[in-house]
């Protein structure tokens, strides 16, 4: 069974600001944005990590909401120059909406089990929910009507 991790996107208010930050990271590295990845460092590393690198995605909360995530390629512990350890968490360039689920705040990552992460949001039975605006769509998910 994969497993996921979901963290607050700390600094970002919206999916379209975190890919535009990416296009960015792509744009001054002189690359197309499918070839960039991106990471985080985190203070831990999981240590379920196993499970994570079978298909694990990084769900981001966005506004009290998560609401997209990234695939994740890798896990490397590491120590850092004042020898303590920290985790880097890669990310691929690939930022997928999904459906909005309320969510508290709170420091560092959490485990998201496969069943409880939130379904993907694109074309398909509930239309193109991926062109409408980010909060738009969490008012729309609060009211149930997502």
């Amino acid at each position: 069974m994969t497993l996921h991790l979901v963290k607050l996107c700390v600094g970002i208010s919206s999916v379209q600001e975190l890919r535009s930050r990416i296009a960015e990271a792509a744009a001054s590295a002189g690359l197309p944005v499918e070839a960039v990845t991106t990471s985080i460092v985190t203070r831990s590393a999981p240590t379920r990590a196993d499970e994570i690198l079978g298909g694990g995605s990084l769900y981001w909360v966005i506004k009290g909401h998560v609401c997209a995530r990234q695939p994740i390629l890798g896990i490397n512990p590491f120590t850092d120059g004042a020898g303590t350890g920290r985790c880097q968490i890669v990310l691929g360039p690939e930022v997928i909406d999904v459906e909005p689920r309320k969510r508290g705040a709170f420091q560092g990552w959490r485990y998201l089990e496969e069943g409880e992460a939130p379904r993907d949001v694109g074309a398909g039975a509930t239309g193109d929910l991926d062109e409408m605006p980010d909060a738009m769509r969490r008012e729309l998910a609060e009211m149930g009507l997502l």
